[in-house]
C-alpha cells in the first residue's frame, strides 16, 4: 500500500489534492447545469476569455484572478447579449467570442513583457500552488457550491423551462446571468490547478457521466462530484508515479471513465431493445 501512502508524505502533493477537492465539487455541480442547458461550448467560451484578463491583470499589476475573472465575465455578457440581438445562433457565437478572445490574449503575451509561464497559464501548474492559492480556490469554490445548494432547484427549472420559470415568479434573468457568473468564478478557482485549456473538461465530463448514469438531478449532482473526486486524486497520484503533469492525467481518467461508462450505457441499450423484440435473444 506505500504506492497509495507515498505521495502524501510530501507537502506539495497533500497542497495538491486539497486545491483538487476545492476545485472538484464546483465544477461537478456546474457541470450537471452546463450539459443540461447545453452550454458545454459556454464553458470552452469563458475558459478561453481568461487569457487576455489574465495578460491585462499582470501588465497593470492587479491581482490575475481579477482580471481572469472580469474578462471571462465579459466574454458570457457579450456572448449572451449577441445572441439576444441577432439572429446567429448561439453556438456560432460563443466560437467566435472565444476564439477572438483568445486569439488577443496570446497578441497581448507576445507583445507586453512578463515572466508568465503560458505552459502554466494553459495548462496549470497544480504542484506549485502556494497558501494564496489555495485560500482563493477555497474560497471561491465554497462560495460557489453553497449557492448551488441553496438555488439548484430553482436553477433546474431555468434550465429545463425558462417560461414556466418566470410564470412562476422567478427572475430568470438572474438565474441566467448567476449561473455565467458562476461559471466565470469556477474557472478562476480551477485556474491554478488545471490552466485554460484543462478546465473546460472539468466542466463537461462529470455531467456527461452522470447524465449516463442516472436521470434524477439529486443523485446525478452527487454522481458528478464521486466521480470528479476520484479522477482528481488517480490523476494526481498516477502522475506522481509517471511523472506526468497532473492537470492532463486528470482530464485523462475522467475521459477513459467517460468511455467506459458511455460503452456500458449503449451495451445496455441495446440488450433492453432486443429485450423488447420477440425472438430478440435468440438472434
Amino acid at each position: 500500500m506505500t504506492w497509495l501512502t507515498e505521495p502524501f508524505s510530501y507537502a506539495f502533493m497533500r497542497d495538491a489534492y486539497l486545491i483538487a477537492v476545492f476545485f472538484s465539487i464546483p465544477c461537478a455541480m456546474l457541470s450537471c447545469f452546463l450539459v443540461l442547458k447545453g452550454w458545454s461550448l459556454m464553458g470552452d467560451a469563458v475558459s478561453h476569455a481568461v487569457f487576455p484578463g489574465i495578460v491585462i491583470a499582470y501588465a497593470i499589476g492587479i491581482p490575475l484572478s481579477v482580471g481572469a475573472f472580469i474578462s471571462g465575465l465579459s466574454a458570457a455578457l457579450m456572448t449572451g447579449w449577441l445572441t439576444e440581438n441577432s439572429k446567429i445562433k448561439e453556438d456560432t457565437i460563443m466560437g467566435i467570442v472565444f476564439s477572438g478572445l483568445f486569439g488577443l490574449g496570446l497578441v497581448l503575451f507576445v507583445n507586453i513583457p512578463s515572466d508568465l509561464d503560458l505552459h502554466h497559464t494553459l495548462f496549470g501548474n497544480i504542484l506549485g500552488v502556494s497558501r494564496a492559492d489555495l485560500l482563493l480556490s477555497g474560497g471561491i469554490g465554497g462560495l460557489v457550491t453553497i449557492v448551488l445548494l441553496v438555488k439548484w432547484r430553482d436553477l433546474l427549472l431555468f434550465v429545463f423551462d425558462p417560461a414556466q420559470a418566470k410564470t412562476l415568479g422567478l427572475s430568470t434573468g438572474l438565474l441566467h446571468y448567476g449561473l455565467l457568473i458562476a461559471l466565470a468564478l469556477t474557472i478562476v478557482a480551477t485556474l491554478q490547478a488545471a490552466g485554460i485549456i484543462l478546465a473546460i473538461g472539468l466542466l463537461i465530463a462529470p455531467g456527461a457521466i452522470a447524465f449516463l448514469l442516472t436521470r434524477r438531478f439529486g443523485i446525478m449532482m452527487a454522481l458528478a462530484v464521486v466521480v470528479t473526486l476520484f479522477a482528481a486524486f488517480a490523476g494526481i497520484s498516477i502522475s506522481f508515479w509517471i511523472g506526468s503533469d497532473p492537470a492532463p492525467t486528470m482530464i485523462l481518467v475522467l475521459t477513459m471513465i467517460f468511455i467506459v461508462t458511455f460503452a456500458t450505457h449503449v451495451l445496455a441499450w441495446k440488450r433492453s431493445a432486443a429485450a423488447t423484440v420477440p425472438g430478440g435473444d435468440q438472434a
